[in-house]
């Protein structure tokens, strides 16, 4: 973990340096449960806990809002991230009409040029995963093109329905992603593990393969497993105790993500991140969120699990090249996984702590970390 804080933030250092000493993050506003655990994780980046100089700028990505703007909002939103590189979003409603709004996700995607989505998954103290995973394991996928927002139809041939899709990726953002992929695992001391199923198409995901291939190559010192999709499903179980990171096409890192996170016995040990690339392949814009969705069933009962959210602001404090921020997203990450390692769990967790319980301890946690870490002299 403590490779994750220090690395993440000399890759990106080159990029932030020329913006002020105040860290700007700009923080979307969701629906039901997603918003209440958005208020939660916003508790954490005060300055009474973090000591830290953080502005806030606000969008309200509600979907009464996005409707009411016709997506104005949302794109005011992408572009303030572009402004100042930072994002954090609250779970949002993604309504199901045709003629609806839409998701947000894939405006913020588009608006703000996403290239990446990094998910991992790590183990939780005191919490027993379904299977004997140790190290963490992060999917590093494409957030463009490939099965999502292909061209599909459907024509009738000869007395039968025939449905076809047209999909593209491009070797511009296989290229990010490889990349971006041995970057993470030299930060994580992990082997860049599995890749898409060339040997059946070796055209579409071959492309993707190649620009693995030379990733690994520009990288010599990286651990380097290729292996088709299908036994990178069949694998995973068996290198459970290694750290890896597994580059994926789109719609093969959603479905991987999914696995790999329930892997370690539930999604609120992890957050989401979404990556908008340089032209050096080094991160333009975070956005950061949990994994899940707005948990409608919870909402107003006070008891889902705060941990991704808060996690999220952790992980995008560590792209910040201000050395507080960097402790601080430290002390975070471990107060968070300190609060469940003593026995204060959500009820997900088989605990009977309240959200905001929860959030209090952690915060309790991080306050005393920080005081102990300035007697120290390491603030």
């Amino acid at each position: 973990m403590m490779y994750a804080y220090q690395s993440s933030t000399m890759l990106t250092r080159h990029r932030f340096e020329e913006r002020d000493d105040l860290l700007h993050i700009v923080v979307t506003d969701g629906d039901q449960t997603g918003q209440e655990l958005l208020e939660q994780a916003l508790r954490v980046l005060t300055p009474d806990v973090l000591g830290l100089p953080i502005d806030i700028l606000r969008f309200d990505l509600s979907l009464e809002n996005r409707r009411r703007t016709k997506n104005a909002v949302v794109l005011e939103a992408a572009q303030a991230m572009k402004d100042h590189g930072f994002g954090l979003k609250a779970a949002t409603i993604t309504p199901e009409t045709k003629n609806d709004v839409g998701s947000p996700n894939a405006i913020l995607r588009h608006e703000i040029n996403g290239t990446v989505i990094v998910r991992t998954g790590r183990r939780m103290p005191g919490i027993a995963p379904p299977v004997g995973v140790f190290s963490p394991i992060s999917v590093v996928r494409m957030a463009v093109d490939d099965a999502y927002g292909a061209k599909e139809w459907r024509v009738d041939e000869q007395g039968d329905e025939i449905a076809y899709r047209t999909e593209k990726i491009s070797r511009k953002v296989c290229h990010g992603v490889a990349e971006y992929a041995f970057l993470h695992a030299t930060r994580l001391h992990a082997t860049v593990f599995g890749g898409p199923k060339y040997t059946v198409s070796p055209i579409y995901e071959g492309m993707f393969k190649e620009e693995m291939d030379e990733a690994a190559k520009r990288h010599p010192d990286v651990a380097y497993e290729p292996q088709l999709i299908d036994t990178t499903y069949a694998l995973l179980l068996v290198k459970a105790g290694e750290a890896l990171v597994i580059p994926a096409l789109n719609r093969d890192g959603d479905c991987l993500s999914d696995l790999v996170l329930q892997m370690f016995g539930s999604l609120a040990g992890a957050e989401s991140l979404l990556l908008s690339l340089d032209d050096h392949w080094l991160p333009r814009v975070v956005m950061a969120e949990a994994p899940h969705g707005t948990a409608p069933t919870l909402f107003g009962r006070n008891i889902a699990n705060p941990m991704a959210m808060i996690l999220a602001t952790a992980s995008l404090l560590a792209y910040s090249q201000d050395p507080g921020a960097q402790l601080a997203s430290r002390a975070i990450y471990e107060a968070t996984l300190e609060t469940v390692a003593g026995g204060i769990k959500t009820p997900d967790l088989g605990g009977s702590a309240r959200t905001t319980e929860f959030t209090d301890a952690v915060l309790e946690r991080i306050r005393t970390k920080l005081d102990v870490w300035r007697t120290l002299g390491q603030v």
